[in-house]
């Protein structure tokens, strides 16, 4: 396959043409020539876009895609449509199906449903057997299949020996193990985060230090056992502070936060739309300020958009009784561009690859083309015609965001939005 890409921008700092105009030349998914006017050769494919402007392959480290057990919420082949036209060229996928992905067998079958594809699905095995935090999981098995994190989906490890445990085994392979950030019984039967807002509501709590107690656990646990931990979606001006001070230490951790975690406060709940019902619970102003602070000085490691279709019979519901997850996979470039400079944006959805074992790969000369496709200066008002997922419980629905993509050429493949 032979494509000439005209007049893009190319936003990639590891690039020796960043911020440049060019066009490039690709033959079987290398790029062969990059240059400010490439004439058109032969039984090419000629892709002239709007302002264009490309970057590395943007990564997620939190998609739910539903499959298998859940194909009402979202299918693999949908889902990894979803990404391809939001610019996602790799996505993490979390264990949340039934039944539950704990086996190297379950590795198998989801890399096999994800074959062939322009976008690369990295499959996170459970930790736990079901994710019932009961028992280790099948690890160095799954690792074996395919596996690149061991992750029980918004389940906390409640027993710290267990998670010991863990950390210590997944060491002897390098494995990752991440850990959801919540005490249970100190979040208890809470649906948003503790605050005055959730009094003037008349909503039960999820308070900050539910939070925080676990990550200072986990931190100490990381500590003792030397191992390697991922602390996914952290919403808190403390847990910013003691990840900041693990880090210090040269703790092997990383971290994570949900764009809609640095997009939204709870004040935004005051009309119940269970659109805004996440886990963790969307915090304060204070918070949303630290976790924007812990972004740019590189305490957190990398947004993720923790896409996670829900079914619309479990939204329309009491909000005491929606479930929690939104998608937003679809919104992702276009939020985070109405916080961040492109610069800062690209930086923030080309990070974390390598910690889930993938590679960056710069534009230039000679490198496989991985690349997002994109028009930086569009505005528009995200709505249900922006959604390509088949659920469709959006947080930022109505939310006037900047940046259109284009579509992903990756793998090999062209997947470009019509």
């Amino acid at each position: 396959m032979n494509i000439l890409i005209k007049s893009a921008t190319i936003i990639d700092s590891k690039s020796e043409f960043h911020n440049t105009t060019q066009d490039l030349l690709i033959e079987n998914g290398v790029i062969a020539k990059i240059a400010s006017k490439i004439k058109t050769p032969k039984n090419c494919q000629v892709i002239t876009l709007n302002n264009l402007h490309i970057s590395q392959g943007w990564f997620d480290s939190s998609v739910s895609f539903g499959e298998p057990g859940f194909e009402e919420r979202e299918t693999i082949k949908n889902g990894l449509k979803t990404a391809a036209a939001s610019g996602f060229t790799a996505v993490a996928l979390n264990a949340n199906t039934h039944p539950v992905i704990d086996s190297n067998s379950d590795i198998t079958f989801i890399n096999s449903k994800a074959n062939h594809n322009a976008v690369t699905l990295l499959p996170i095995g459970a930790l736990t057997v079901g994710s019932k935090g009961e028992g280790l999981a099948e690890l160095y098995d799954m690792n074996t299949a395919g596996a690149v994190a061991f992750y029980d989906y918004k389940k906390p490890i409640s027993n710290p020996n267990l998670m010991k445990i863990a950390l210590q085994y997944a060491s002897n392979f390098n494995g990752l193990v991440c850990s959801f950030p919540q005490e249970n019984k100190i979040s208890g039967l809470g649906v948003m985060n503790e605050n005055i807002t959730s009094t003037t509501l008349g909503l039960k709590g999820n308070p900050a230090l539910a939070e925080e107690l676990q990550v200072a656990r986990d931190l100490f646990l990381l500590e003792y056992t030397n191992g390697k931990l991922h602390i996914p979606t952290i919403s808190t001006a403390t847990s910013v502070k003691l990840i900041r001070e693990a880090k210090k230490k040269k703790l092997n951790v990383t971290c994570s936060v949900a764009i809609h975690n640095i997009y939204f406060t709870d004040e935004v709940l005051t009309d119940f739309n269970t659109n805004y019902k996440v886990l963790p619970p969307l915090r304060t102003q204070h918070d949303v300020e630290a976790l924007i602070e812990g972004l740019k000085d590189g305490t957190i490691d990398m947004i993720t958009t923790d896409h996670n279709p829900i079914d619309i019979e479990e939204k329309k519901v009491e909000f005491d009784h929606a479930n929690y997850g939104v998608i937003g996979l679809e919104s992702a470039f276009g939020a985070l561009q109405s916080l961040f400079t492109i610069k800062k944006t690209i930086d923030l959805l080309t990070k974390g690859k390598s910690r889930f074992g993938l590679e960056n790969t710069p534009i230039n000369i000679g490198n496989t083309l991985n690349i997002t496709l994109f028009n930086p200066d569009t505005k528009y008002t995200f709505s249900k015609s922006n959604i390509v997922s088949k659920s469709k419980n959006a947080i930022f629905e109505n939310e006037y965001l900047k940046g259109q993509v284009y579509g992903i050429i990756s793998n090999n493949k062209i997947a470009l939005n019509s």
